[in-house]
Parts: C-alpha cells; structure tokens; sequence
C-alpha cells in the first residue's frame, strides 16, 4: 500500500441568515476538511457531522486521529468502514479517498462509482420554519423551485397554517415537509389531514428517533421518509414497514462508500431513496451528487444557504442542481 500525508482541519462556515427546525437555530456551522496525498496526487473531503448525535468538529477530528496511523498506512475505502465509525470524520475521509482514487486512475468519480455519467437533478429548496407569511413570501422568492421543503416545529395549529400559506403562494410546486421529530403520534392524523388537503407530497421524520415502532400500522396516504431514524445501511432492515422511504446522508453514514451500500439495500427491501445533506459547501455536495443520480427524491441545497461557498461550486439552475468534475473528484 501506497504511504498517504493525512491533514485535516475546522473551518467555520457563515449562514447567509439564521435558519430554524424544529429544537434548533443555525447560524453557523464547524465543517472538516480532509486532504490526502500520494505524493504525487491528492484527494479532499468536507464532513459536517451530526448535530443531534453529539458529532461535532471536536468529536470528528479525533475520530480521524484516531485512525491517522491505519489512513496513512494506505487505507483503502473498504478498510476505512472497518477501521472508522460512521459519522462526519468518515465522510471526510472516505470523500478524500475517492477523489484520491479517481485522480490516481485519471477516471471521474462516477466512472469509479460505477454509475452512468451524472445529470442536473431536481432537488428541493428549503424553507427554515418562519411565520407562515414569511414562509410564503420565501416560497415566491424561489422563483425557479420545482421542488420545496418545508421545516415545520411541532407546532401543530402554526405548522398546518404555515403549509397552507406556502401552497397558497405556489400552487406549482411540489412540495414536502420536514418535522425534524417534532410530533407526538396523537397528533400525526389531523396533520397528514392537512399535508393531504395541501397536496403535500412527502412527510419526514415525524416523530423522534427511536419511537419508530409507532409508526408500525399506520396507514399513511403520504410517504414517510425516515432521517433522524435512519443513519446507516443496518438501519434499512428495521424501517420497513414503518416509513417508505430512507433519507440518505454521507455524513450519517460516513461516506459515499456506504452511502451506496445503503441505497442498494433500500432497493432490496423496497424502500424508496432519498439524498439529503448537512448545512455544507460544493466540496460536500459533489459526493452527493454522484450517489443523487440513484435517488427518488433529492435534498442537495446546502451551499445556498452559506454567506460564502467555495470556488468552483456547484450551480443551480430552473430548480436543478448540477455538479462538474472541476468541483470534486477528476476534471480531466
């Protein structure tokens, strides 16, 4: 195995403006940064962690010391899902790996992934929970938007008027709906009540991770997405039956490796696939955008929210995302 030079570091990424979910409001958010080089070439990954599991910069960082040794040694991504648990330190990793990979070979990423050439995908826009007036008038201002997430608190009265105000004000739009585990089960009937007289298309994670089992019988009329509850491929098992579809995040499951370990076992057990993301810039979104050319539904807008993105980034355009080699990964 070829020796690498692990470097890996904190940056401090500045929202545009303070976005709030159910239990929480960003202003900012710590990202980490791994390069890995060959000596000749070099490969980047950006991991953002997870708030509600404790993995923080700190948290990340030393789960990548940790394994420093074992990744310098020449780690391979198989060898990396053994030697790191999964999480943004991981990610990090494990995305340095495959542009590492990639420009060893002189072959895009995708080619490696062994999908076929990536395409601009309709991804939703998200909408942090605000007063329905606000939210309406945010709705509008996503003028292209082909698809809208809508963040909702567990509020019900305010969340149901703050669909309505946002299907109001666009009536074209597909539109899903967020409650970062913000609901008691008692109250999901008159709420999907709701979603449905709003056309609402998808409803996620609408009760906290590990009440999973209360899901078991109820008959929904609008998919259920599990993400709070669904972190890795040993989740999908567990989830059948309970949600239709699994929201897949690189920094949940540490990586684009197990990323499409995942959505093949969803595919197996008949769950529907969802690519989600942590607030992050292009470097995070381009591994996502790989696996997102295999996705249902995709949630890539994570750079739109940032003060500043990196350069190149990725560009949205008519409600799409699209991501180039010169991103991340090998441009040729």
């Amino acid at each position: 195995m070829t020796q690498l030079k692990l470097a890996a570091r904190r940056e401090t990424l500045r929202l545009a403006a303070p976005f709030r979910i159910s239990g929480h409001v960003f202003e900012n958010c710590d990202v980490i940064v791994a390069t890995l080089s060959d000596g000749e070439h070099e490969g980047r990954g950006e991991g953002g962690g997870v708030y509600y599991l404790g993995d923080d910069a700190d948290h990340m960082l030393a789960d990548i010391e940790k394994a420093r040794s074992a990744i310098e040694a020449g780690i391979d991504r198989e060898g990396l899902l053994q030697t790191m648990p999964a999480g943004g330190g991981r990610n990090a990793i494990d995305c340095a790996l495959w542009e590492l990979e990639a420009r060893r070979q002189a072959t895009p990423t995708w080619q490696v992934a062994g999908i076929n050439q990536p395409q601009p995908v309709v991804t939703t826009f998200t909408l942090g929970a605000d007063t329905p007036e606000a939210m309406a008038a945010g709705a509008t201002r996503y003028a292209e938007a082909q698809a809208i997430k809508v963040k909702l608190t567990g509020e019900l009265n305010l969340d149901i008027s703050r669909v309505a105000a946002i299907r109001a004000a666009r009536d074209d739009v597909w539109i899903g709906v967020d409650a970062n585990q913000g609901f008691a089960v008692g109250e999901l009937d008159r709420l999907v009540r709701a979603l449905v007289d709003c056309n609402v298309s998808l409803l996620e994670q609408p009760l906290a991770r590990g009440c999973e089992n209360d899901l078991i019988g109820f008959d929904c009329p609008i998919p259920l997405a599990a993400d709070e509850s669904a972190l890795t491929s040993a989740d999908v098992a567990s989830l059948v039956g309970k949600f239709s579809v699994f929201n897949i995040k690189l920094d949940k499951c540490g990586g684009l490796t197990e990323a499409l370990i995942t959505a093949k076992r969803c595919r197996e057990a008949g769950l529907e696939v969802m690519v989600g993301n942590m607030v992050g810039t292009s470097l995070a979104m381009a591994p996502a955008y790989i696996l997102a050319q295999l996705c249902d539904y995709v949630d890539l807008d994570g750079p739109t929210f940032l003060a500043k993105d990196r350069d190149p980034s990725i560009s949205y355009a008519k409600g799409k995302v699209r991501c180039d080699q010169n991103v991340w990964g090998y441009a040729g």
